[in-house]
């Protein structure tokens, strides 16, 4: 719903977002109460002690302060629970209840003052048990305030101000259009530099340079541009998405499009060549996950990574390997050679070396299946997300290739810092100095699987043979034409509902568009809403049937917006535009469609065991399209399915049973 106007200026919190706080605030101070009023009537007629008269009077006020606020705390809660996200009208008195609750804070912390003078004063003889109580209650009273103090800060919004002024004018009816434009020129800009603000601060711990400097303000427009043209609660998001995940696990059990599933017969050539792929990915994907260094070999074997790593670490640095960047204690390439079995004499090139647009990456002879290696690591610092997050787009121009088009920013950098370090320092005329007769293989994970593909593209005129497995790579790659020219190079490798393999901007503006029409259409509380997505999460169960507006509705209405939908959008963003309005199909969107890389391998979770003490998970794989990735799902897999150690061992049990037939 649109957020909660206070003091003039709009809060990142709806006015139907006090019902689970606030219960728990009333059963907090509805406890207190009750245990205060015993205290006071068992000992009645007995503050004839030292400082006892003060006492009296402290628990008498405190009573009656209580009491107050658990009646103003019982209204918020009542009010709060009526009307639905998108209806806030039987909420509208809510405002003169937060106010008055507010106004209860400067007694209740003048008297958790008196009270904290009470409790230190040394003259104070009363009986322990009292002075323990109220020593209780001071704290808690200070507690109630810190965290509400905390919370007023979490809800603050800083465009707040601004945010009240153009929502309620409007496009400024009662402006001129000049000072509309003006208006809104003056709001995108604080948005801007506050998020820049919030990156910064974020970042604070790492050397900045222009370079950080250029991405932090592109990424605050990125920002800026996504969240400025809904008015959502991050409460309203939250509910959107378990409405989502359960729609779409209704859906699961519909059948679908014969467009989306490629299947191929055990004996077909399609299959023969997967199951070949499939073999080389699990192969690979080993060098893949090696890039991260120790903390994936530590997250992998948590009880003997570190002794194994120590009885390496104070051997000597190779020399026959070309190592820069740091690895103190030899760690980075200890756990390298661990994961990915090779010898030092193997490694032509190393480098530890990460900043933004430069992440680490090794090179080494992989004899078992005569190849070069190239792996790239995927995002383990603060820089890396910074190259992840400069989402914009650039064109990609290569000699000889003709099928030139858009591609990731952020990444296709980090490939050129590859690409120079590969070329011009002659790390790959060493590598085939060495080894001839070798092909040459680009892998890489995450922010590596993007990296080594758009490195494979600048490589291929120099290396007609090279192959590249992107494993998880970003959904936001490659326009479809450049997309399209990587299906004979590169093969990408997708687990379950991975979320990276589906972002992209447009598929981030068409899920704020899905959590826009859900949250707007459900006659549900929201409070309901969240508790029931709770319990399915954690507990499973059937997806619950909210009822919509949509339901009764013929199809034909569905194509036409929605008031309740309407009233969430403040104005759409220029990604959005260039999805919806065919006026803008003329020039380019800031943020153009983008596309996996290569050949894609979807691998999915077929089964698992119930018995409580094997953990076996059975997993199908498939050739699949790219559309098949254009929406993002939700899901608790979303994130688990992404990490390299779930991929390696989805791979692993594939290769295992590559002569298997794969159901469709």
């Amino acid at each position: 719903m649109p957020g909660l106007v206070l003091f003039g200026r709009r809060w990142a919190i709806g006015s139907d977002d006090f019902v689970l706080p606030g219960a728990f605030e009333l059963f907090v101070r509805v406890v207190w109460w009750i245990g205060i009023l015993v205290l006071y009537t068992v000992h009645k007629g007995q503050f004839d002690c030292a400082g006892g008269g003060l006492l009296h009077s402290y628990l008498l006020v405190l009573l009656v302060l209580l009491a107050a606020i658990i009646c103003a705390l019982s209204a918020i809660v009542c009010i709060s629970m009526r009307g639905t996200i998108s209806n806030p009208g039987p909420r509208k008195s809510l405002p003169k209840l937060l106010y008055m609750r507010l106004l209860l804070y400067l007694p209740e912390f003048i008297w958790a003052v008196v009270g904290a003078v009470w409790v230190s004063d040394s003259g104070v003889h009363c009986e322990k048990t009292v002075l323990s109580v109220v020593f209780g209650t001071v704290v808690a009273s200070w507690i109630i305030i810190i965290f509400t103090i905390i919370g007023v800060i979490i809800v603050f919004d800083p465009l707040g101000g601004k945010k009240t002024v153009y929502l309620t004018d409007g496009v400024s009816r009662n402006l001129e259009s000049s000072q509309s434009g003006q208006l809104l020129y003056n709001v995108k800009s604080t948005a801007t530099r506050v998020w820049e603000k919030r990156i910064r601060l974020l970042c604070c711990c790492i050397v900045q340079d222009d370079d950080h400097r250029v991405a932090f303000t592109s990424i605050a427009e990125l920002f800026r541009t996504y969240f400025s043209d809904t008015d959502l609660v991050p409460s309203d998001i939250a509910a959107g998405l378990t409405l989502l995940h359960q729609e779409q696990d209704k859906m699961e059990s519909c059948p679908k499009e014969p467009e989306e599933v490629l299947c191929h017969s055990p004996s077909s050539p399609v299959a023969g060549d997967l199951n070949v792929e499939l073999e080389n990915a699990a192969h690979f994907m080993h060098f893949a996950a090696a890039a991260y260094g120790w903390p994936y070999y530590i997250y992998t074997n948590p009880f003997t990574a570190l002794c194994k790593l120590n009885a390496d670490c104070c051997g000597n640095r190779p020399t026959d390997s070309d190592i820069t960047g740091s690895d103190r204690h030899n760690f980075h390439f200890g756990s390298i050679l661990k994961i990915t079995g090779l010898q030092y004499r193997d490694f032509i090139h190393i480098s530890f070396h990460n900043k933004i647009y430069e992440i680490p990456f090794f090179v080494a002879l992989d004899h078992r299946k005569e190849a070069i290696v190239v792996a790239v690591r995927g995002t383990l610092s603060f820089e890396d997300i910074l190259t992840d997050l400069s989402a914009d787009c650039e064109d990609l121009t290569l000699e000889d290739v003709l099928e030139n088009g858009f591609v990731h920013k952020g990444i296709t950098q980090a490939a050129s810092y590859i690409y120079r370090k590969l070329i011009n320092d002659g790390i790959l005329n060493q590598a085939f100095t060495i080894a001839p007769e070798y092909k040459l293989v680009i892998v890489g994970h995450s922010l590596g699987g993007g990296t080594a593909s758009i490195l494979a593209i600048m490589l291929r005129n120099s290396f007609p043979t090279l192959k590249c497995y992107a494993f998880s790579p970003p959904g936001g790659l490659l326009s479809k034409s450049l997309a399209d020219y990587t299906k004979h190079f590169i093969v990408s490798v997708i687990v379950g509902k991975d979320l990276v393999a589906r972002l992209s901007m447009p598929n981030m503006e068409d899920l704020k568009r899905r959590i826009v029409r859900i949250v707007a259409n459900c006659n549900r509380p929201k409070y309901q809403i969240l508790l029931r997505g709770c319990w399915y999460e954690v507990f499973g169960g059937d997806p619950d049937n909210f009822p919509t507006e949509l339901d009764g509705r013929n199809q034909g209405d569905l194509t036409q917006p929605l008031l309740a939908e309407e009233s969430l959008m403040v104005q759409r963003s220029p990604s959005y535009n260039a999805l919806e309005d065919e006026s803008h199909l003329n020039s380019p969107p800031q943020y153009p469609h983008l596309y996996l890389p290569g050949k894609i391998i979807h691998i999915v979770e077929e089964s698992s065991s119930k018995r409580l003490c094997s953990s076996d998970i059975k997993y199908t794989a498939s050739w699949s399209k790219e559309t098949v990735f254009s929406s993002i799902l939700i899901s608790p897999k979303m994130i688990t399915d992404h990490m390299p150690d779930v991929v390696l061992k989805a791979l692993n049990s594939l290769a295992q049973e590559r002569g298997a037939c794969i159901p469709c």
